[in-house]
């Protein structure tokens, strides 16, 4: 069991981790106070006044030590992840590995933090001048994330804010903070200097009075109601924030549908359908609608779900019993709005038989909200561009996959879907840690992605001489 206690942040309260699987006890986190987290945020502020000067070659150097000694301490950060929240742990070491590329890649794009120069008399009687256009950074970045993926999400904040010269302070999920502070623990030993990495912890309280500190910029990934609440306390700090999505899936008749249903099972089950960019509403055509219908549930037949620290599980538990309870009763709503559930739907405490449905009214909580358990929910359809007003009247626009090889429905998708990305041939929950990731509306502000969250974590100035 883990017992997470800074001697320089008192605590206010503790609260447990649990083990979503079997609810044993897995760790203990002290909360900290909203005056603690003042202190923290004036610690952070001088030891980014002093980083900012720090070189390329030093930042990607610490970057490059941190993502070293992750590797040596894989297993057991893998093993932390599929203990506090559940993720099988396959799951969890793959999380791992990603995440040490992403501090690497952020390391590289370090040293690419180029400016541009333009020349002033560009119209005539225009100044014979150059303007000199630098990156500079922004300070301090406060880093909320989500349980769902506690240490890669960490470190798309982490590595570009260092890599753009910030200091940075984390506020994971308290439902998944412990794989999050042995990361903050192995930034020490690599060397970061004092106060330039520091960690907090709590709920709702903590995160509002990390929001209202004199930080710099608030990266968050998380929910829209919380987003929004974020938001309107950090006043006019500049903000980035993944808000989730409703991610669709589009199978059109000439796509190969063995891959895709292989990769609406994939993307939808990982981490029991926990990933904001998974496959949440799979639009089939009528045309092929039974015969994509019969090799999906084959392969979902093979999903099994279990205890999650067996290599040979697919599947595991959900993050807790509300959430399990949520998800259910949009099933039952779904159901008794006209849905049918052609496979799983049993639920016990946190975990779920892997549902699929069809039939579902695009209305219905289960369709039109982001639904974070392991149900997919299929969408008939004969008339392409009325999918894709479908998809876009529901508010969200984080990704979208679509499965075809038509390059009419490939323009199509990608000039009408209102998302941050459209994949084709693949699922919505591709992802690849230097290609920028985001979405538009109720799916977030700004974009995530080594090298344009270098960018987005960095000052412009320009210097005219």
């Amino acid at each position: 069991m883990m017992n997470v206690q800074s001697p320089s942040i008192a605590a206010l309260q503790e609260f447990e981790v649990r083990n979503p699987y079997d609810n044993s006890l897995v760790g203990k986190v002290h909360e900290t106070s909203a005056e603690e987290i003042q202190t923290i945020v004036a610690n952070a502020t001088k030891a980014a006044d002093a980083f900012r000067f720090s070189t390329p070659h030093e930042r990607r150097a610490l970057l490059n030590r941190i993502a070293d000694l992750m590797g040596q301490d894989a297993e057991n950060l893998a093993q932390t992840v599929s203990q506090e929240m559940g993720k099988t742990i396959t799951e969890a070491r793959n999380e791992i590995r990603r995440a040490q590329n992403t501090l690497r890649l952020s390391g590289d794009a370090a040293t690419f933090l180029d400016g541009d120069v333009l020349h002033t008399g560009i119209v005539a009687g225009g100044p014979d001048r150059q303007a000199v256009i630098t990156y500079e950074p922004v300070g301090v970045v406060a880093a909320i994330t989500p349980f769902n993926y506690p240490v890669n999400l960490l470190c798309h904040k982490l590595g570009p804010a260092i890599a753009a010269g910030n200091a940075v302070i984390a506020k994971p999920s308290p439902k998944a903070p412990l794989a999050a502070q042995i990361l903050m623990d192995l930034c020490d030993e690599a060397g970061a200097p004092k106060d330039l990495i520091q960690i907090v912890h709590g709920g709702a309280e903590a995160a509002t009075a990390l929001a209202k500190a004199p930080i710099d910029l608030l990266s968050f990934t998380g929910g829209p109601g919380a987003g929004l609440a974020l938001k309107n306390a950090s006043g006019l700090v500049r903000c980035l924030m993944e808000l989730g999505g409703n991610d669709p899936l589009f199978v059109l008749p000439d796509g190969d549908l063995e891959a895709a249903a292989k990769t609406a099972v994939a993307q939808r089950y990982e981490i029991a359908g926990q990933s904001c960019a998974a496959v949440k509403k799979l639009y089939v055509h009528e045309a092929i609608e039974a015969e994509f219908t019969d090799r999906l549930l084959a392969l979902v037949a093979n999903v099994g779900m279990g205890d999650p620290s067996d290599p040979a599980t697919i599947m595991g538990p959900v993050i807790d019993a509300a959430s399990a309870i949520e998800i259910e009763a949009r099933i039952e709503a779904a159901v008794a709005g006209g849905a049918h559930v052609l496979t799983g739907g049993r639920r016990q405490h946190t975990h779920f038989d892997p549902v699929v449905m069809n039939g579902v009214d695009p209305r219905s909580k289960l369709m039109s909200e982001e639904t974070f358990g392991p149900v997919i929910s299929i969408r008939s359809f004969t008339d392409f561009s009325g999918a894709i007003r479908e998809v876009n009247a529901a508010g969200f626009g984080l990704q979208a996959g679509v499965y075809t090889n038509d390059h009419k429905a490939i323009k199509l998708a990608s000039r009408q879907l209102k998302v941050g990305g459209v994949m084709i041939n693949e699922g919505p929950d591709f992802r690849v840690e230097h290609v920028p990731f985001g979405g538009v509306r109720k799916s977030g502000l700004g974009r995530e992605g080594v090298r344009i969250a270098l960018r987005e974590m960095s000052e412009t100035k320009v210097v005219i001489d």
